[in-house]
């Protein structure tokens, strides 16, 4: 386990706020209050320490999997209308991820960017139906060996608002290589090919570059 690269200058900053703060505590505040500021802070602290976490483990990769690119929870399946860069219908998954997943975002084929878009938009929640269009999001688009391609979609949610995407088009990335991090809570859609295989249900908890939810022909 390390802590991300998005998440060191913003916990440096913190935890001198907090010395700070405990240390002003010392001077104005009897030792109630001042061990409440101290308890307040720890907890505070770790709440955002383990929103940086960035496990490392080892991918089982396979051409015909497809794989979650974020921890979080299914909250859609369905075949729906891609009209970005597919325009046409397609097999869409979408896990939500919590701010107390990991927001690491990791490559859920491997294959080369064929599209990358940035779209400045709303902050929704990222539940919400329109999330998925109207939202702060980035496009992303890998072209595998085969010729398939998938469409992964990272989206800004209400506390969500700043993606940070690191691909650029015709760059070759590994499956569950990290390819970006949304900061304090968000979605990930991903939109498949019609003769996919769904592996995962609704409500299912994903594991990213761990879980594999789908199958490609």
């Amino acid at each position: 386990m390390t802590i991300h690269k998005e998440g060191r200058t913003l916990l440096f900053v913190l935890l001198l706020v907090f010395v700070g703060i405990i240390w002003v505590s010392d001077y104005y505040f009897s030792d109630v209050v001042r061990n409440i500021i101290i308890g307040v802070s720890a907890i505070f602290y770790l709440i955002v320490l383990q929103f940086f976490r960035n496990p490392v483990f080892t991918v089982s990769k396979n051409a015909k999997h497809v794989i979650a690119p974020a921890d979080g929870k299914v909250v859609v399946i369905e075949e729906a209308e891609e009209p970005e860069y597919f325009k046409g219908k397609r097999k869409q998954i979408s896990i939500f991820m919590s701010p107390f997943n990991v927001h690491v975002n990791r490559m859920p084929v491997e294959g080369s960017i064929s599209y990358y878009k940035y779209h400045p938009g709303k902050y929704l929640v990222a539940w919400h139906p329109k999330s998925s269009t109207e939202n702060e999001r980035t496009t992303v688009v890998a072209k595998m060996n085969n010729g398939t391609e998938v469409l992964f979609r990272q989206i800004a949610g209400a506390l969500a608002r700043r993606i940070k995407c690191y691909v650029q088009q015709g760059q070759k990335l590994e499956q569950g290589q990290e390819f970006g991090f949304i900061k304090f809570g968000s979605r990930v859609d991903i939109f498949l090919p019609l003769d996919a295989t769904v592996k995962v249900n609704i409500d299912d908890v994903t594991k990213g570059g761990k879980t594999v939810i789908a199958e490609l022909s």
